[in-house]
């Protein structure tokens, strides 16, 4: 194995106690050169070789292009705000990309090379499993896949680990395709269609009953600790209003809304590429989302 791959998974699994040790392992492997340094809690090392070392005690550490780990391709969006807050809760340096998705900046072909199913977001990490770049599209994909290389905001313990899967997964089948009917027919469809319309509000108040019964009992979705199941889940709830539902219907969920809202990671998430976003009510932005541009057959 060679050393910055060593030194990576040897810091990704132990709490580091101070700069003297982290520069005694960085010697053992002659990789003073190679790595950078984040302390987090608990501290990890990644590696890449054009990367520097930096050892900073006690303080957050400011990136600079030449020690971005990740790439995330993104628009400002709840499932582009779930991978923002992961990314800035676990402090990783990363890059955005803006993908102006009413613009058609989603169907260009660089981004179709990582993101096959032309949805944001997507990422490349450039210390990938196996030191080489790597990657991922899918949000829930790359929360899990963040979760494992930090391993932060996902439980070793197996049955808290599948619990926190569970609601990440009820997150991915359920909140994010119903409430995001719920938007476009409440919001966006040129036709306002009472069926439709009803539909996913009902279905939107009944997972938002499903979730305020879970937090009732529970601190957070998964149990007692904070997890990627709540990232996940948390974006798609700013909206609430425009899926007609009112908050103050659900006391735990808004209990739950409120702290997570409070956290500085969340606050500096969801500020990412909001500046760019626009209302898509242009007739060009509805035809790229909704329209042929969205549905023709690409090879």
């Amino acid at each position: 194995m060679h050393a910055p791959h060593r030194v990576r998974e040897l810091f990704m699994r132990q709490r580091i106690a101070d700069a003297n040790q982290i520069q005694g392992l960085l010697a053992e492997f002659g990789e003073k050169k190679r790595c950078w340094v984040s302390y987090l809690n608990p501290t990890y090392i990644f590696c890449r070789k054009a990367f520097s070392l930096r050892i900073q005690s006690n303080a957050r550490l400011t990136f600079s292009e030449e020690n971005i780990l990740i790439d995330v391709y993104s628009w400002a969006t709840p499932n582009g705000h779930k991978v923002h807050i992961m990314l800035e809760e676990t402090e990783l340096p990363y890059k955005v990309i803006a993908v102006d998705i009413g613009a058609s900046d989603q169907f260009k072909p660089k981004f179709l090379k990582i993101s096959p199913n032309n949805k944001i977001p997507a990422i490349v990490d450039h210390e990938g499993p196996r030191g080489e770049p790597f990657s991922l599209f899918e949000s829930g994909a790359i929360l899990l896949y963040l979760a494992e290389k930090t391993k932060q905001f996902l439980p070793r313990d197996v049955d808290q680990r599948f619990r926190a899967i569970e609601w990440l997964m009820f997150q991915v089948g359920g909140v994010g395709p119903m409430l995001g009917q719920a938007h476009h027919f409440r919001i966006y469809a040129p036709k306002k269609i009472k069926y439709a319309i009803d539909r996913y509000t009902n279905e939107a108040n009944r997972l938002y009953g499903v979730m305020d019964r879970r937090l009732k009992k529970n601190a957070y979705l998964a149990g007692d600790k904070y997890t990627i199941a709540d990232m996940a889940t948390w974006p798609w709830l700013r909206s609430y209003k425009n899926q007609g539902v009112e908050m103050d219907d659900y006391p735990s969920v808004k209990r739950w809304f409120s702290e997570i809202e409070a956290r500085p990671a969340v606050q500096r998430a969801i500020k990412v590429l909001a500046d760019k976003r626009r209302p898509l009510l242009d007739t060009k932005a509805r035809e790229v989302l909704f329209g042929a541009t969205q549905y023709q057959r690409r090879k």
